[in-house]
């Protein structure tokens, strides 16, 4: 289930720290972010998923409803232009050909708060969806940012911390005094030029490692 805050009769789910997590909320979710919740393709599922667990706490919308607040979600102003969206997709998509789409690493965080703070107010980044099983378990998230997808997630079974990933990007030096311009106290990152490519690493609360990366011409 994709779920924001949502006003008038939704219920607003509030943010919470890793020690609710429970073995047997991240066996079953491990199925499920892998099938339902991987994109804006995957509206419908995200649509029907919001729905029965409204219902299981007594709320009912129907399904055109949901998936208008799953397009909303996406940033869209309705479910006619995301499915317009999905239509596309489908017909640029290789018949009869393996195609493999972009990886989206899987980063934990222990601290939403300061998540935020490092990858909404300081790289930019903006929340796509996110996911609960309920108002007392962890979070599952979807951030973007030009065209780079990352999950943040709460749940102990999906990754481990001190991750590294390398993001390979243009006009790094733009991004690059962005974040300067930012003056966030815990990261003042620099750009190192390493013969091939200029590169600039960050390093989030959790002491996972994003390492931006242009190529040279």
């Amino acid at each position: 289930m994709a779920n924001a805050s949502e006003t008038g009769s939704f219920p607003t789910v509030c943010s919470l720290g890793e020690d609710v997590c429970n073995a047997s909320a991240d066996e079953s979710f491990a199925v499920t972010k892998e099938t339902d919740m991987r994109d804006y393709r995957d509206a419908k599922a995200m649509a029907k998923a919001m729905r029965e667990i409204l219902a299981d706490l007594d709320l009912t919308i129907s399904h055109s409803q949901a998936l208008e607040i799953v397009a909303r979600q996406f940033g869209l102003t309705n479910w006619n232009v995301l499915s317009a969206k999905i239509d596309d997709a489908a017909r640029a998509r290789p018949v009869g050909r393996i195609a493999f789409e972009q990886a989206v690493p899987i980063i934990r965080i222990f601290d939403v708060a300061k998540a935020d703070e490092f990858y909404l107010d300081f790289l930019g980044f903006t929340v796509d969806w996110d996911h609960r099983y309920g108002v007392n378990f962890p979070l599952y998230r979807q951030i973007s940012r030009s065209g780079l997808r990352l999950h943040l997630s709460e749940h102990a079974g999906d990754a481990t911390p001190g991750g590294n990933m390398c993001v390979y990007m243009t006009e790094i030096r733009d991004l690059h005094q962005e974040l300067l311009a930012k003056d966030y106290r815990y990261m003042k990152p620099g750009i190192a030029d390493e013969g091939t490519r200029l590169e600039m690493q960050v390093t989030d609360p959790f002491n996972n490692r994003i390492r931006f990366m242009e190529l040279k011409g």
